[in-house]
């Protein structure tokens, strides 16, 4: 590798770019961070390697050079022909993502050949225009995607049409009668293309399932999870082996653990829950000591890697939440029955006990497989009742609205009142607090918000609308989960200096992007409010929870934390630690819901195994495990996401032409967001609906400004509404500005 020699005084750009050309072509095959570059070069001073960034930007755009990863760079050598996955969009500017992980170039629809999301492409790159971005052409469609769509069934004499939403469909799915499994006009259907003719207008599909009546709750639920391409159902096969299973809890294997069974154990849970996941134990030890104990369902006792339920339980990777159910990863028998620490059962568990004292400080930790016996199935309801009456609730939860969701009674004529357990709950709640108060003082950021909850009738329809917010009792699980997610963690990641850690799936969460932490501080400041982005991971952290804390109660608080939250990174799931700055943890991982997600499954397996001297597993496996089970887990949040919206526009229905104050959430060049004050329902006022001027859209500043009387709609604003319009077909609710406000 030859060094060039430039110096960094009197250099020009037009000399510099020579130099990195000549630099790059004499290492054809080697990878520079940009900090190497500038050694090489001999580049010391600021304005040299500011200089550098700049050549390298134009070399960039010129396809001389390509970076990967980021701040990395190497010569680019692309061939004209290129093997990679289409991706459709919306709009028309779809991509092609080459298969060596290069960046995107895109592909116009007139160059698409019919390429659907996902399918394995050939294309060429054509030749690039001045000022341009690359793009390229399909020619060959090597295999098509299992993509399916969703819609209604149009039917006619000898034919059928599929009507979808889906928007990277510019026109509909024409469907021969033989493919049509005798679906009816108004039937909701899951439809695969099975070929689109060069010159034909509409795709060719096949009916795959018929869902119901569009309209029918379950056929509009199912529909939604395929959608998304999630499982509606399960394959008999998985549900057979389940069957077979037992709770094994023999002499034999209860010898192999540590027997709790007579320590003092409970869950906390939502009323609804019935896939009781952890448990909390607690006992003192002696005066100011105590022993916490966090259980944890043993899935991996009963799911063995490489079974038919393990392989469907990696597919799904995490449970569904829709409005109106779960869509369990395990089947039910494991989720619901044997697995599930319901009361008054013998279970195996997998626990992280801790001896902790009053100052909630832990003393000293094992990990261990256990077998325990939950004494009673609490609600989160009933807790916080018990911590109320004792004045040992938090000021805040004492105004906060209580949930409308029903107290249910106690899980047995048998169950003591939830009274009886007072001096435990109240203990576990001050050491709750003291943990949570330390994670703030050490840079958590508080991003509590409250979640939209609707009461369902029998049909699935929604007759009411209540919030969820977490109160001491939520807390008072999440931070024992947090302090055993952490500890286990740190058993692993937390070695001696020149030690290789073992490899643990971790869940992460980077840093914000500075450049999202500057806009958003360019933003609070028209609300009057500021937003210091410099110091370090603390104090940043400290000026954000600053900001959510002054934004409470007012008008702006729902624009600013939607923003504040869109400014972060998203966590995930890697083998690959960077901390999680959400939690300020510099080791976190997801060990406490193996029933409901697959990276604990995958945690749990790998902490027996270390345990047991098991060797070391290999990275790049773990790390394809993280990264599916990281777009599982979004793909699921996107499906709750429409439910929620589906239940919503189907409740608005019911209140077509009432009128609500509402707060503005959103501008665009369509018009205006806003999001009903008392039910957190969006909807939209288009912008040809507003009257007495032409607006514009400050794009820079949120808001539309009328031309002529200069009147303006900003985010945050105040309005009164009228329910214009409910699409339950596209989820979508139209409202109509009531004057004056």
């Amino acid at each position: 590798m030859s060094k060039k020699k430039t110096g960094s005084h009197g250099l020009r750009k037009n000399d510099l770019e020579r130099v990195v050309i000549d630099f790059f072509q004499e290492n054809p095959a080697v990878t520079f961070p940009l900090k190497s570059i500038c050694k090489q070069l001999h580049l010391r001073t600021s304005q040299a390697k500011m200089l550098l960034i700049d050549v390298l930007e134009g070399l960039l755009m010129d396809d001389f050079v390509k970076e990967q990863p980021r701040g990395y760079y190497t010569l680019n050598m692309p061939s004209q022909v290129m093997t990679g996955i289409f991706h459709r969009k919306a709009n028309g500017k779809n991509t092609f993502e080459p298969a060596d992980g290069g960046e995107p170039i895109l592909v116009a629809e007139r160059n698409s050949l019919h390429a659907m999301d996902g399918d394995t492409v050939q294309v060429t790159l054509l030749a690039r225009r001045k000022h341009h971005v690359r793009e390229a052409s399909v020619t060959d469609i090597i295999k098509r995607s299992d993509k399916t769509f969703v819609g209604t069934l149009q039917v006619q004499k000898g034919y059928a049409y599929l009507l979808t939403e889906d928007r990277t469909l510019a026109n509909d799915i024409f469907i021969p009668k033989e493919y049509l499994k005798k679906g009816k006009t108004g039937d909701k259907a899951v439809v695969r293309i099975v070929e689109w003719p060069d010159r034909a207008k509409n795709p060719i599909g096949k009916v795959v399932d018929i869902l119901g009546k569009t309209g029918e709750n379950n056929a509009e639920m199912h529909a939604i999870l395929a959608e998304y391409g999630l499982p509606y159902v399960y394959h008999a096969a998985v549900e057979k082996a389940a069957e077979k299973l037992t709770p094994g809890i023999t002499e034999e294997e209860v010898n192999r653990r540590l027997d709790m069974r007579d320590v003092l154990t409970f869950t906390i849970d939502p009323y609804d829950a019935k896939d009781f996941d952890d448990a909390l134990s607690i006992r003192e030890l002696k005066k100011g000591l105590w022993e916490v104990g966090v259980h944890i369902a043993d899935v991996s006792h009963y799911v063995k890697e490489g079974s038919i339920i393990d392989k469907e339980a990696y597919k799904r990777a995490t449970s569904v939440y829709l409005v109106d159910r779960t869509v369990p990863m395990l089947p039910e028998r494991l989720c619901n029955f044997i697995c599930s620490l319901r009361p008054d059962e013998d279970k195996l568990t997998y626990s992280v006990i801790f001896h902790m004292n009053e100052k909630a400080e832990v003393k000293y930790w094992k990990l261990a497989h256990t077998v325990t016996r939950s004494n009673r199935r609490f609600t989160y309801e009933e807790v916080q009742k018990v911590l109320e009456d004792h004045h040992e609730a938090s000021e805040e939860d004492y105004k906060a609205p209580g949930d409308s969701a029903p107290m249910p009674a106690p899980d047995s004529k048998e169950a003591k009142p939830a009274e009886d357990f007072a001096e435990p709950l109240i203990i576990l709640n001050r050491m709750a607090k003291m943990l949570r108060q330390k994670r703030f003082a050490n840079g958590a950021v508080d991003f509590d918000r409250c979640e939209v909850r609707f009461n369902i009738d029998a049909d699935g329809h929604p007759t009411g609308v209540y919030f969820k917010v977490a109160k001491d009792a939520n807390k008072l699980i999440e931070e024992f989960m947090l302090l055993a997610n952490r500890t286990v963690a740190e058993s692993i990641g937390k070695v001696p200096k020149n030690v290789k850690p073992k490899v643990l799936p971790y869940r992460i969460h980077e840093n914000p992007d500075p450049q999202k932490l500057l806009n958003l501080a360019d933003f609070v400041k028209k609300f009057g409010h500021r937003l210091k982005t410099t110091g370090n991971r603390t104090e940043i952290s400290r000026n954000l929870n600053r900001l959510l804390d002054d934004v409470k109660g007012k008008r702006e608080q729902n624009v600013i934390e939607m923003i504040t939250l869109r400014a972060m990174m998203k966590a995930k799931y890697s083998t690959f630690n960077c901390g999680h700055y959400g939690l300020a943890f510099d080791y976190y991982t997801h060990f406490t819901s193996p029933i409901r997600r697959y990276p604990d499954l995958m945690v749990h397996r790998l902490l027996t195994r270390y345990a047991e001297g098991g060797r070391n597993v290999g990275q790049d496996k773990y790390e394809e495990y993280c990264e599916h089970c990281s777009d599982m887990e979004q793909t699921a949040a996107s499906a709750e996401r429409a439910s929620i919206k589906y239940k919503q526009v189907e409740y608005m229905n019911d209140h077509l032409g009432e009128t609500f104050q509402g707060t503005i959430s959103g501008v665009t060049e369509f018009g205006l967001y806003v999001e009903i004050d008392e039910n957190k329902c969006e909807g939209m006022i288009p912008l040809r609906d507003l009257e007495g001027d032409y607006y514009d859209f400050d794009e820079h500043n949120y808001c539309l400004k009328g031309r002529r009387y200069h009147h303006q709609y900003n985010l945050g604003d105040s309005v009164k509404v009228q329910v214009a319009h409910a699409d339950l077909y596209r989820k979508q609710l139209d409202f109509k500005l009531v004057y004056p406000n």
